[in-house]
């Protein structure tokens, strides 16, 4: 990001490589439709090129991309009307080409439900859980982007474990 700030597109092009998918990621999994979640990407995007001139090293590049993605996540929340969304689980996750039928099935039936759990999660634990999952972010990072102590965050992912191990116990 130092790069990009000092004028170099092509920083910018690495960045957006690295962090890009997960990012999408994370705001689809914390909204749940895929219009929404690609509105969402575009402004936490335009907000890094917004920001480059002020950009200042105080965490990883990821902790800061995070916090612009939940801050995102937190207004369009405020903005839409309470259980105006549902969580779109009709996508399915991609399989590799080489697996069977019935595997493919499979997986894609186990996907839906694993998207089902992440939907059925506390916001809190769910957001945990993918800024970790996604975003690889640390207790500490997570921590840091939410605003709660680390404690706090090691037992929402807990708690998320838990519930997502029960709802897929026969797979698992």
């Amino acid at each position: 990001m130092l790069r990009y700030q000092r004028g170099e597109l092509a920083a910018f092009e690495l960045l957006y490589q690295r962090h890009r998918g997960g990012s999408y990621r994370y705001l689809l999994r914390g909204c749940g439709n895929e219009d929404v979640a690609a509105e969402l990407f575009q402004d936490v995007w335009a907000s890094v090129v917004r920001s480059r001139a002020r950009y200042q090293v105080k965490a990883r590049f990821a902790t800061w991309l995070y916090k612009l993605a939940h801050n995102r996540l937190i207004d369009h929340y405020r903005a839409a009307k309470p259980g105006a969304e549902a969580i779109d689980d009709s996508f399915e996750l991609a399989a590799p080409e080489h697996l069977q039928p019935e595997a493919q099935a499979a997986a894609a039936s186990t996907a839906r439900r694993l998207l089902q759990a992440l939907g059925a999660l506390p916001c809190e634990q769910r957001e945990a859980f993918l800024m970790k999952e996604e975003g690889g972010l640390s207790l500490e990072q997570i921590a840091d982007v939410t605003g709660v102590g680390r404690e706090t965050v090691k037992s929402r992912l807990r708690y998320a474990l838990s519930r997502l191990r029960g709802a897929l116990a026969d797979v698992v």
